[in-house]
């Protein structure tokens, strides 16, 4: 069974805002020279874990567990929006609607 439309909806919302945050992700990463190498791939992996994070939480709060379909549904919407992820901490682009990948 895929993802549901409102699940769906609710992961393109996370996603949305967490690029729109980008650059205090960016701050917090800084923090954390020289430790880590790449400040942007830092920031990438704190924006789709919270995402990630918050997808679970969706479920949990639905008394279910993703399945394995789920999982891979939602790796291809992340998939489908890391460049936009990527110019956000680039500071390239600000998301505009136009921008956003389609994922219904």
């Amino acid at each position: 069974m895929p993802i549901s439309k409102e699940n769906k909806e609710f992961v393109n919302s996370l996603i949305e805002y967490y690029i729109s945050e980008s650059e205090s992700y960016k701050q917090i990463a800084e923090n954390f020279l020289p430790e880590v190498e790449s400040i942007s791939d830092t920031v990438f992996g704190i924006i789709t874990g919270c995402v990630y994070s918050g997808f679970l939480q969706t479920y949990q709060n639905q008394q279910q567990t993703p399945s394995l379909e789920d999982m891979n549904e939602f790796n291809q919407i992340i998939k489908k929006n890391a460049i936009l992820i990527k110019k956000s901490i680039l500071g390239e682009t600000k998301i505009r609607s136009t921008d956003k990948e389609k994922t219904d």
